[in-house]
């Protein structure tokens, strides 16, 4: 494993100091089920890395779209921190490569399931962070924005979450909610069901690999379900 670190370093531009940190990064859970180790799947750092990744790529459309509007930024940064985009960045390093994944999840194509790829992304951003620092983190993150971001408007893939959201904001008193439902299938290829609910009225249901892409999918039938184009 040592010389795959290694390559993946490589990939990255990044050398670790503690590669205990990239190994914990590169370990799903059902890696880490089946060696019996709680806590060591890559699950805590991709809750960190999300938060790292969020607030480089604000930053930066920040900075370099000075004349962008709010609404435009905030559609800008949900294309490029979704998990599409980040199947999309992950792909490009060959992260499925180095993956440490359960033998079920081996067997079913874990390695290419954007779901797993996107987590794993951001828990490698984490690892980055907490190794070298906000400055290594954002260095790395930011090979990944697109060369033409300065002349962009509109996101690079639809965001049915933050259009929905601003379809609702109309009426100051509406609220939105997404509930999760419950889950499907074994876990190596669970299906996780959402229900995104207007004032406590279900409006829309959503089944993904992932919750994010559930959540996704929820808001998509709600805009469709209020007559707005989805396509």
């Amino acid at each position: 494993m040592c010389n795959n670190i290694e390559k993946l370093e490589e990939e990255i531009g990044y050398r670790f100091n503690d590669r205990k940190l990239i190994m914990q990064a590169l370990s799903h859970s059902s890696y880490a089920n089946e060696k019996k180790r709680p806590g060591g799947s890559n699950e805590r750092l991709e809750f960190l890395g999300d938060s790292v990744l969020s607030i480089v790529v604000s930053e930066y459309l920040y900075t370099h779209l000075t004349s962008v509007a709010e609404g435009d930024l905030t559609k800008l940064r949900a294309s490029l921190v979704c998990e599409k985009s980040l199947h999309v960045f992950a792909q490009q390093i060959n992260l499925g490569d180095y993956l440490l994944l359960g033998k079920g999840e081996e067997n079913t194509g874990g390695r290419e399931r954007p779901s797993i790829l996107a987590d794993a992304f951001e828990a490698v951003i984490a690892a980055v962070y907490l190794d070298g620092g906000m400055e290594a983190a954002r260095k790395h993150i930011l090979r990944f924005m697109p060369q033409d971001i300065e002349h962009r408007k509109t996101p690079v893939f639809r965001d049915f979450k933050t259009v929905l959201q601003e379809v609702v904001q109309m009426n100051p008193e509406e609220k939105v909610e997404y509930v999760l439902i419950g889950a499907e299938g074994p876990d190596h290829n669970k299906r996780f069901v959402v229900e995104v609910c207007l004032n406590d009225q279900v409006i829309g249901r959503g089944k993904g690999r992932s919750k994010k892409e559930a959540e996704q999918l929820a808001a998509k039938e709600a805009l469709e379900l209020m007559g707005y184009e989805t396509q």
